[in-house]
């Protein structure tokens, strides 16, 4: 250490605490900075906050459910024929699955095939959202 650094720290030893809090505060107000420790309240709090956003991060979504919310009775062949083309199901269960909606026509797509399947939906003229 240099000679001044060591001159202050002697004359910090011989000073009284009321003084030393005087110091503190004059130190904060002269160079805009915060002496004060964190608590073990705000560490938590600021460490839970961190891990939130690095779960969110880890647990982006991978799996899609394409949902089929409304079918105008007008496009309802169009759709039924769009439906089959997407799933495995034949005309009577693709008939019955958009008679019933809202309902789930694929389930576990990834992101990429539910913005396919949801498109060719579309066109055909269904009211469609992804999951």
């Amino acid at each position: 250490m240099s000679t001044k650094i060591d001159e202050i720290i002697e004359k910090l030893k011989n000073i009284s605490l009321l003084e030393a809090s005087e110091l503190i505060k004059k130190i904060e107000e002269t160079f805009g900075v915060d002496t004060s420790i964190p608590t073990y309240s705000a560490i938590n709090t600021a460490n839970a906050a961190v891990a939130k956003t690095e779960t969110a991060a880890i647990e982006e979504k991978t799996e899609f459910d394409v949902v089929i919310q409304e079918v105008p009775t007008a496009k309802r062949i169009t759709v039924i024929k769009a439906v089959r083309s997407i799933t495995s199901l034949g005309l009577k269960e693709a008939k019955d699955l958009i008679e019933s909606v809202p309902k789930v026509v694929s389930e576990g797509l990834t992101k990429e095939k539910a913005e396919e399947a949801k498109k060719l939906l579309e066109e055909a003229g269904a009211s469609v959202i992804i999951k």
